[in-house]
């Protein structure tokens, strides 16, 4: 008699196959939301004014999902005369390039009355963001935050009991319109430091949280003194913590509590304690913060500027312990935060937090096979003030390069020059003195090989003014490792030997600071067409920024829903 079949029968293997699907399913959730982004009249900060809005709210709601999950966000622009578009801030976009939602760059703009669909998958956990993406409308207060957990039985390096989102925003009150006429005018008339700082939407504008009376008696009856959360004495709690500023750096603080970080960007750091983040624009962390403080009392939460001259008052917010009045402010005075113009301790901060955690480490390739050695300037261009990079201001054009690329238009970007890889005269460049240069306005695009390892340095220099200030640069589409922060000039041979390709931290944004230099790694492996820039709002509507292309032919049909404008228009 023959040995019976180890082999499995059809029915079994389709069986297994059928049950594997089903627990993937079972898993793996579609999350759906449906949005009306509209003005609304806010007092954010006890002053009255109109906010852009995500169903009445600002900033918008946060976002939860699982890592797996599918979330599909249908936005519909009731602005009435204003178009939009959302950015899932350090959502990789793997496999759906054109829900990365930057206008310009992978759609059309959502016209005013029209709808668009956004549909990706959240591939990292992680602390993520969004906010709006077109011209300078993010400045409106159209953001929020997209925290997407662990699967389950994934067990984090680490334990707490509650977690809280810590979103730290500023905020103006004169209008976007305002702000954009003012850059685009000679002579130059800047946005002006914001009025306010928020945290978690909220700031007190024209009243301090110390005066006399108490906090919310010296100001208007429908202002309070924020609360950041109620703790219970013996807890630890995790805050998850991002900055969506327009153009501040931030120093976070809570009154007499250390914080361990443990997350940047989605990433696990090797833990680090701190008496108060730096944190910029476009940055999302994790602390740890134990409830170990006499709870008899409130606590002091701050957030300061940084890095420019400090015209904005700090926002406060209350950390209670339980039994207390979550509303009473804390017998001390609030907390000063540090000195504005110290850049030592932010440059000693980021190269503290520059280490994968031990058991995390992804391993960084070990050369790359492109570097682009990327100079900003301020530059007089056809007589108006500028930010460009290696001399090339960034402008949008009016069809998507994701479209106008992938579709072979010819003529719809700037494709007949490809931008430098590296700055003119770079060995004899000063970048405490820069040379005055012109500069050009174009829609260039860097067209990397699919599957390349490029580096990245930004170095930084001194404006038309003479000062050089903190620039934070957000890539997206991917996350880049961090190689190393240096002052002055970056010199090839000299710094590159120095990057750390031991266990570099994985980020999306990563901060330049004055005068001095950053150098990234990256793996050109997502098929499309990104942008990298400054993440300071102003600064991007100025210029500072690039493009990337890499690997568009392999991007799959395009919907057609991103198209309608310049030459995309009647293509499908």
């Amino acid at each position: 008699m023959a040995a019976p079949s180890r082999r499995p029968t059809l029915a079994v293997v389709l069986g297994a196959f059928l049950c594997s699907l089903a627990a993937l399913s079972a898993e793996a959730k579609v999350h759906h939301h449906t949005w009306d982004i509209a003005y609304h009249r806010k007092s954010l900060d006890c002053f009255e004014k109109l906010a852009v809005t995500v169903n009445g709210e600002a900033p918008g709601p946060t976002i939860r999902a699982t890592q797996g999950d599918t979330v599909v966000v249908t936005v519909r622009n009731m602005l009435e005369t204003e178009n939009t578009g959302i950015h899932w801030h350090g959502i990789r976009q793997r496999g759906s390039p054109w829900a990365d939602g930057t206008v310009g760059v992978t759609q059309c703009p959502i016209l005013p009355g029209e709808s668009f669909t956004y549909r990706f998958v959240v591939d990292r956990p992680g602390t993520y963001l969004y906010h709006a993406h077109y011209g300078m409308q993010r400045v409106a207060g159209l953001d929020g935050m997209l925290v997407v957990s662990e699967s389950d039985g994934v067990v984090e390096p680490f334990t707490y009991d509650e977690e809280h989102t810590v979103l730290l925003m500023d905020w103006w009150h004169k209008s976007v319109y305002e702000q954009a006429v003012g850059l685009a005018s000679d002579p130059l008339e800047f946005v002006g430091e914001p009025q306010s700082l928020l945290i978690n939407g909220r700031g007190m504008f024209g009243c301090s949280p110390a005066a006399p009376g108490g906090g919310a008696a010296a100001c208007n009856a429908s202002c309070a003194l924020p609360a950041l959360f109620t703790a219970v004495p013996g807890k630890t709690y995790r805050l998850r913590i991002g900055s969506l500023t327009s153009l501040s750096s931030l120093n976070f603080e809570i009154e007499g509590h250390s914080m361990t970080v443990v997350e940047a960007d989605g990433h696990y750091v090797r833990p680090v304690v701190v008496d108060s983040l730096f944190v910029y624009s476009g940055e999302t962390y994790s602390v740890l913060v134990k409830a170990d403080q006499d709870p008899s009392r409130n606590y002091w939460a701050a957030s300061h500027v940084v890095g420019r001259r400090r015209k904005t008052p700090s926002a406060m917010a209350v950390l209670s312990y339980a039994g207390n009045d979550p509303r009473a402010p804390p017998p001390t005075p609030p907390p000063a935060g540090p000195a504005w113009d110290d850049a030592a301790p932010r440059v000693a901060q980021s190269r503290s937090l520059a280490a994968a955690h031990p058991d995390h480490v992804l391993p960084a390739p070990p050369r790359p096979d492109r570097t682009l050695l990327l100079l900003n300037t301020q530059n007089r261009i056809d007589g108006h003030v500028r930010w460009a990079i290696n001399g090339v201001s960034l402008r949008f054009p009016a069809t998507p390069y994701l479209v106008s690329m992938k579709r072979g238009l010819r003529g719809a970007y700037d494709d007949q020059r490809p931008p430098a890889d590296a700055y003119d005269n770079y060995r004899s460049y000063d970048i405490a003195s820069p040379p005055a240069a012109n500069g050009t306005v174009a829609s260039a695009a860097y067209r990397l090989a699919l599957g390349s390892v490029v580096d990245v340095v930004l170095q930084n220099t001194a404006a038309l003014n003479g000062m050089s200030e903190t620039h934070p640069w957000h890539l997206h589409g991917h996350d880049f490792w961090v190689l190393g922060y240096g002052e002055g000039k970056f010199e090839p041979g000299r710094d590159a030997a120095k990057f750390n390709l031991r266990d570099p931290v994985m980020k999306n944004t990563v901060a330049l600071h004055p005068l001095g230099w950053t150098a990234v790694r990256f793996v050109a492996d997502n098929p499309g067409v990104w942008l990298f820039h400054c993440h300071i709002e102003a600064h991007v509507y100025m210029g500072m920024g690039v493009v990337l292309e890499e690997g568009v032919e392999k991007v799959s049909r395009l919907p057609k829903s991103i198209m309608g404008c310049g030459r995309s228009e009647g293509h499908n």
